[in-house]
Order: structure tokens, then sequence, then C-alpha cells
């Protein structure tokens, strides 16, 4: 195998200490919260996989649970490890498993129906339908920074947009993690792609095969005067005045899709919050390793290290994905 080793036991290892280091917090609030911690090894449902981590992508989600931005929706049962990416090594499998054993290597949008048990640790629980294998051509950071951007980017443009080849997609705030899967897919897809981002990202953005824009005043002029009959389909990974002027510049205000912000759904457009799925996932991994897809990693920390990965993140310090290794 490319990374490892492969083992064939569906138990735990000779020896194996029923316990793990994991990062986690006992209440919500800032980065402060967020404290190491030895916790109980996660338990593995029948339809579960045991995942020995190696890396774990930090997320704006990821900050947004630790200060409780999403208890009035997921229930909370402290102390909560944090993440919902992950790329690892399958440890061991439930008993109804199928199609995965131990030592395959795989990548998780480990999103559950309540927080406790994410993915900065060094052991991860998931359900066999939020698993799929690793792409064989990404590093482990690479790997583990796939699912949850892909995901958001893969849904928005084939489930909601329905995007097409030879349409026109605009993407707002398309350097971002998930705006520079969402350029990829839609050329995969076959479409052109016009992604609004700051000056610095302009090249990037056209290395990927996108007309990059700047944001904010004109923002309706510069896209119309590329597209004067206006876009086929809009993806709003940005909010606020970005969504505002996307009524002016889209055909079909029903294709305008916005994982930032609900209000969309006021404007005849459609929200979407990512869920796992499998063969998505699968397919994301595959298109990696054909190589239709780039995963950009700009930053890796340890876990140790996992508050000050959060903070990168949410200042937006660094271009690309920020990763913890375990």
């Amino acid at each position: 195998m490319r990374r490892g080793w492969l083992i064939t036991r569906r138990g735990p290892p000779r020896g194996y200490a029923a316990g793990m280091k994991a990062i986690a917090f006992r209440r919500y609030g800032g980065p402060e919260v967020l404290e190491p911690m030895e916790l109980p090894e996660p338990k593995v449902g029948p339809d579960w996989v045991l995942i020995r981590a190696k890396a774990a992508s930090v997320n704006p989600v990821d900050w947004k649970v630790r200060e409780g931005g999403l208890d009035a929706l997921i229930p909370a049962h402290f102390p909560v490890v944090p993440g919902w990416d992950v790329a690892g090594v399958v440890e061991r499998v439930g008993p109804a498993v199928t199609g995965l054993r131990p030592g395959e290597e795989v990548v998780a949008y480990n999103r559950q129906d309540h927080l406790q048990w994410g993915t900065y640790a060094e052991l991860v629980a998931a359900p066999l339908r939020t698993v799929a294998p690793a792409p064989s051509a990404a590093t482990w950071e690479q790997a583990g920074a796939l699912p949850l951007a892909g995901l958001t980017a893969y849904q928005a443009l084939v489930e909601r947009l329905e995007v097409r080849a030879g349409e026109t997609v605009l993407v707002h705030a398309a350097s971002g993690g998930v705006g520079r899967m969402a350029v990829q897919i839609a050329r995969v897809l076959g479409a052109e792609v016009i992604g609004t981002a700051g000056g610095r990202n302009h090249e990037r953005l056209r290395e990927l095969g996108a007309t990059p824009v700047t944001y904010g005043d004109g923002l309706v002029d510069r896209v119309r005067a590329l597209r004067p009959d206006g876009v086929d389909a809009v993806l709003d990974l940005a909010g606020g005045r970005a969504l505002e002027d996307s009524p002016e510049v889209v055909r079909d205000r029903f294709r305008i899709t916005s994982v930032v912000d609900p209000g969309v759904l006021d404007m005849g457009g459609q929200y979407l919050f990512v869920r796992p799925d499998r063969e998505h996932l699968t397919r994301l991994a595959e298109w990696v390793d054909e190589g239709h897809l780039q995963i950009d990693v700009g930053a890796t920390l340890p876990l140790a290290e996992a508050a000050e990965a959060q903070r990168v993140q949410e200042a937006g310090e660094v271009q690309g994905k920020v990763v913890l290794t375990i």
C-alpha cells in the first residue's frame, strides 16, 4: 500500500489500551476552551468503522461549533471533540461492515447527529456511510482536507445547481477551501467559471481554470462585462453583499445556492447544508487520483496546537486548507 501497512484483525491489537489522546472542550467559548484530554476509545457500532487518524482538516464550522453556533441545531454532549474531516487507517470495523477491512486507508466526513466524538483525536469512530477510500495520489494532509470542502462543492454544483457542460458558474469566495474545490469540479463538469476573490488570489484561480474578478463595489458590472446576458448559476460561499448582488447577474434566481446564508430562500434560491455521502466522497477521491482535483494545503500543525490552528483558519492568515497532523 502507498502509506502504511495491512492488518487483518477485526479486534483491537494485543496490549492495546482502551484510551486515546484528543483535543476537546468542556464548554463553549474561544480557542482557550480547547484542551488536550485522555479520553476513552470511542465505541464502534455494528455498521461503524474505527479509524486511526493521520490528519484532520480544520474548517470554519469547527470554531463555530466551539462557540456554540450550532447549539440550536445539534445537541452537544461534553466534553466535545471537534472536527468533521479525517484521513487515516482503518483500525477495526463493526460486525455488519462490508467492503472495508482493517489496514485500508480512508477518508471520512464524520458529521454525526450530535456533537461529541469528532476528528481531533487519535481514534475516530465513524458510520460507514461517511467513509470512503482515500485518494492514493494525495498525502495524508491533502486527503484529510478533502471531505467537507469537496462534498460541499460537489453537492452544490451537481445536486442543487445541476451544472451542465457549456454553462457559466459564478463562485463567490472562489479562493477559499470550498471555492477552490468548486472551481475545479465545475471545470470537470464542463462549465466555465467566474470566481470572486481578492487580487492576491487571482493567479491561483487562473491556474485552476477560472476567470477571477475582484469582489466588492462594482461586482455586478464586472460580471456583466464578462457575461452580458448573465451567468447560468451562482454558488455563494460568502454571503452578505455578494449574495445580495447575485440576483442581478444570474438568469434564473432558483439557480443561486448559498451554503452560508439561509436567507437565499427569500430571494428564490436554494440553501445547502452539506451531508455525508459515501458515493460522492468516493467519486471525489477518484477525481483526485485522476488528476482532476488539486487539494491546496496552506498550513499544517500538530494536534496539540489545535487552538492555534483554529485561530489561523478563522483569521484567514494562510492560503489553502489548515490541517492538523496526528
